[in-house]
């Protein structure tokens, strides 16, 4: 078949891989475009990064007249629609309805046009509500996902499901990621939309300009391990090289590097130099206190793989968004 004959051909260095990334544009795709060019690119891959302007992935028609276009032999599927928590409450079945078309098109016509490989991304949030911590790969169908994203998360387990019949039916080696809490430059700063310590820098920022204090929503007590984007997108070129089970993995920090709000909050202010008042508005709900993973599966592979200090981290994504604060999506 074109596949194993691919399959083959990549495996021995004779043809170049060209590997397709969707949602290319978003956080972890700028990410692994930047390691790319900053070196850990090889000579023989040809990196191709899609925005949703090039194709709308929930139409199958738009989905197989880009991948016609650019014939990938790999794929690393990112796109996805996403939200804060108040927009997946309002609208699960949207959240539902649109991942699922999208990868059900992703993934059919990987499989319909040869491509060797496919690497799509989870989340930490599809795992069950009501679960013993740490959580670890083989525990994501064990249980209902919190009722208030069950659209999202029932979507995105569907991934794995699919992945698994795609290799049992067809030996199509499709695969799947699992990140925790993931932050860095063109991350989305929007404070109600965004995710916690994006909306935690622009707020600080704003605070500080405006000279007011700083109110951090909840207590400031519940934890989260927390993933600096480029050290996923390095993850990420390793499991699109190298990682050869159709079983998902989670990619994360350890659990000792579990960080709470609050020392998250205190980074940021140290950070940006803010010198106000920080104020804990505990009239706001705190969400889930934990969802620790453990990442003892990625440390069989790649025990010495270094993050970036978080400290350092959250230093280099509150320059980048100051600097590019006019053109940040906020």
């Amino acid at each position: 078949s074109f596949r194993s004959f691919s399959l083959q051909m990549a495996e021995q260095g004779a043809r170049p891989w060209r590997i397709l990334v969707t949602g290319g544009t978003g956080l972890v795709g700028r990410a692994i475009e930047r390691v790319v060019r900053e070196g850990e690119g090889h000579d023989d891959e040809e990196w191709i990064f899609l925005s949703s302007r090039d194709a709308d992935l929930t139409s199958a028609t738009e989905t197989r007249a880009v991948f016609e276009k650019h014939r990938p032999t790999h794929v690393i599927h990112l796109a996805a629609m996403v939200g804060g928590l108040f927009r997946n409450m309002s609208h699960n079945l949207d959240f539902w309805r649109n991942n699922i078309r999208m990868n059900d098109n992703v993934l059919q016509t990987a499989h319909e046009l040869g491509v060797c490989k496919v690497v799509s991304c989870l989340s930490t949030c599809i795992f069950p509500d009501k679960t013993t911590y740490p959580i670890d790969e083989t525990m994501i169908h064990n249980g209902p996902p919190h009722s208030s994203n069950f659209g999202y998360s029932y979507a995105k387990r569907m991934i794995d499901v699919q992945n698994r019949a795609y290799f049992q039916q067809h030996r199509d080696l499709f695969t799947a990621v699992i990140p925790t809490n993931v932050f860095g430059p063109h991350d989305n700063f929007n404070i109600q939309d965004g995710h916690v310590l994006p909306g935690l820098i622009h707020k600080t920022y704003l605070a500080q300009k405006e000279g007011s204090s700083l109110t951090v929503w909840g207590s400031g007590t519940p934890r989260r391990q927390f993933i600096y984007s480029l050290d996923l997108a390095r993850l990420f070129l390793w499991v699109l090289r190298e990682y050869k089970e159709v079983d998902p993995i989670i990619l994360s920090v350890g659990e000792e590097e579990e960080v709470s709000i609050k020392d998250a909050a205190e980074c940021i202010v140290e950070s940006l130099g803010f010198k106000g008042q920080v104020v804990f508005d505990t009239s706001k709900a705190d969400g889930q206190f934990k969802k620790t993973a453990s990442n003892k599966k990625l440390r069989q592979y790649l025990s010495e793989f270094k993050f970036t200090p978080f400290r350092q981290a959250v230093k280099e994504t509150c320059d980048w968004f100051v600097a590019n604060y006019d053109t940040a999506r906020k």
